[in-house]
């Protein structure tokens, strides 16, 4: 099978496998344009309410295709650029599930998504010091933001490759799983997500990503939702709430790109 994106929807939970074995699901210039479109497809399904972004088989991604990084350094680093802009901005809460190696652009891609689960394992690097590129300056604010500046300057000026440890020691990573139980682990906990009020989490994603121009906007919006007194009202009657709110209109269109194939998540 050709490199490429694949997907599928499982009840209000869709999975993105990145899907290029031969090379440890490293990213091509077709596959790094092929995800804004395919995130868009995902964001304007109403029944999707959490994403995961996972790889084939035991790895995650090594980042990108370095046979393609020959032609065009460029050019590649502003089409990652903008698959991880794209990733950053899904509406509904994102989690990396990571096994094996998680470095370069694959680093860059976990780092876009909310939350990182790994197995025990995993490895994590930023590597563009060994390949003497400038790392793009959203991915390193976005990295510094996440670890804190000792960190990630740690990561990028040696590029040296950390176990699962330290990454959730520096808060790389969420949660380690042992061997075999990350799979579980990501869909009980993707089904808790996938149970809790957007309106809450769609505000939260925004706040927490530092956007301070919408205070106005979420206020009304938990005004006229009802989510609070259904939340409420599911609480005192001891049972699970309904919530009902909806992000409006259409997610923004993105880059232009093939059209992902739809297929199950790998075992």
């Amino acid at each position: 099978m050709e490199p490429r994106l694949l997907h599928r929807v499982t009840g209000a939970v869709a999975t993105v496998v990145i899907h290029h074995p031969a090379r440890r699901n490293a990213m091509t210039a077709d596959m790094w344009r092929a995800l804004p479109p395919l995130l868009d497809t995902l964001a304007a399904d109403p029944a999707v309410r959490a994403l995961v972004l996972t790889g084939e088989g035991g790895t995650f991604c090594a980042g990108a295709d370095l046979t393609e990084l020959r032609q065009s350094t460029a050019k590649t680093q502003e089409l990652a650029v903008l698959a991880e802009e794209a990733l950053a901005a899904f509406p509904g809460p994102t989690l990396a599930a990571v096994q094996g190696y998680c470095v370069g652009g694959g680093a860059q891609l976990a780092a876009a998504c909310d939350l990182r689960f790994a197995e025990e394992g995993a490895l994590f690097g930023v590597t563009p010091a060994k390949l003497g590129i400038v790392y793009p300056s959203s991915a390193t604010r976005r990295l510094t933001a996440l670890v804190g500046p000792a960190t990630a300057k740690y990561l990028l000026y040696s590029g040296d490759l950390i176990d699962t440890g330290r990454a959730l020691r520096t808060g790389l990573v969420d949660e380690v799983l042992p061997a075999g139980a990350l799979r579980a682990r990501v869909a009980e906990f993707t089904d808790v997500l996938a149970a809790r009020s957007r309106l809450t989490q769609a505000a939260a994603k925004e706040f927490a990503d530092g956007r301070t121009d919408r205070d106005a906007y979420w206020a009304a919006q938990a005004r006229a939702s009802g989510e609070a007194a259904e939340g409420v009202a599911a609480y005192v009657e001891r049972r699970e709430p309904r919530f009902a709110w909806l992000p409006a209109g259409p997610a923004v269109p993105g880059s232009p790109g093939p059209a992902p194939e739809p297929a199950p998540t790998p075992e």
